[in-house]
């Protein structure tokens, strides 16, 4: 019989720790992506080392963008305007740099939104790419309300002072109101309560002037002229309009109705009809 010692078929000390750490989810998620992972970046590391293979990568990979943002499903053929009068899809369409058909990728929707909506006759304007080819912009148009004199011209406002075009005439928009004067445009809301107000003089008003930024002088013809305060304006010119139903006050030969104080209103008679009042009453006290 052999007298060799036998081998202990426990594995070593170090061995032992090894497998152990072997059979850790740490270590064995590393051997099993980690490394492939790593092979792969030093091979692609190693690729885009050269400058010639990085240009050529570059060049490759513009081409097949290019070929993918060049197909027909992504080319924009169309531009449809709605909601826009003939006049302002006229400019919008000179407005927008647009080269059709373009790729729909090449176009800035934001920005080319952006410049519609900067228009003045524009309220809003949404710009969206609808199946077809078609980019599509609705408009949503300011309404005129109101004309503006100024001392730079006229301009047409919407019921909030907006601007909405210039105007070159005041006979192209005889259908709207006339408001003139510095700051008549920061007021529109209430010019236009005092034109609904004044609907019983509406043949007879020839506009409304800001005076001082602070408040209205109502101008009719006839040059008959209604002072209204800076506060409650609307109120003010009610009670004219209650005194002229009861005493047809603007029916008289009066030039001015001053309502600035409305504890103390007064009236002015023209020139003629105030001196033809006085030598009437002092013909009156003469044979008194």
């Amino acid at each position: 019989m052999s007298n060799a010692p036998r081998r202990d078929p426990a594995p070593s000390r170090l061995s032992y720790r090894l497998q152990r750490l072997a059979l850790t989810p740490s270590v064995r998620r590393a051997f099993v992506f980690g490394l492939p992972l790593s092979s792969i970046a030093l091979v692609i590391g190693l690729s885009f080392s050269d400058v010639e293979r990085r240009e050529a990568m570059a060049t490759w990979w513009q081409e097949v963008k290019s070929e993918i943002q060049q197909r027909d499903e992504f080319m924009v053929k169309l531009l449809a305007v709605d909601g826009a009068t003939p006049k302002i899809e006229a400019e919008i369409r000179e407005l927008l740099p647009l080269k059709l058909p373009t790729s729909s990728f090449d176009l800035d929707l934001p920005a080319l939104q952006a410049r519609v909506a900067a228009l003045d006759a524009v309220e809003r304007a949404d710009l969206v790419i609808k199946s077809g080819g078609v980019l599509h912009l609705q408009v949503a148009e300011r309404v005129p309300a109101i004309v503006w004199r100024h001392s730079g011209g006229l301009d047409l406002l919407d019921d909030q002072g907006r601007k909405t075009a210039a105007l070159t005439r005041r006979l192209d928009r005889g259908d709207l109101p006339l408001v003139s004067g510095r700051g008549a445009d920061k007021v529109v809301p209430e010019a236009l309560a005092l034109i609904a107000a004044a609907a019983p003089l509406e043949d007879r008003m020839r506009g409304l002037v800001r005076m001082g930024e602070r408040r209205w002088t109502i101008v009719l013809d006839r040059d008959q002229r209604l002072l209204l305060p800076e506060r409650e304006p609307v109120a003010a010119l009610e009670q004219i309009l209650a005194l002229d139903e009861a005493q047809d006050l603007l029916a008289r030969d009066v030039t001015l109705v001053d309502f600035r104080d409305s504890e103390r209103p007064t009236a002015r008679l023209a020139e003629e009809s105030a001196r033809t009042l006085r030598q009437t009453m002092m013909t009156e006290l003469g044979d008194d």
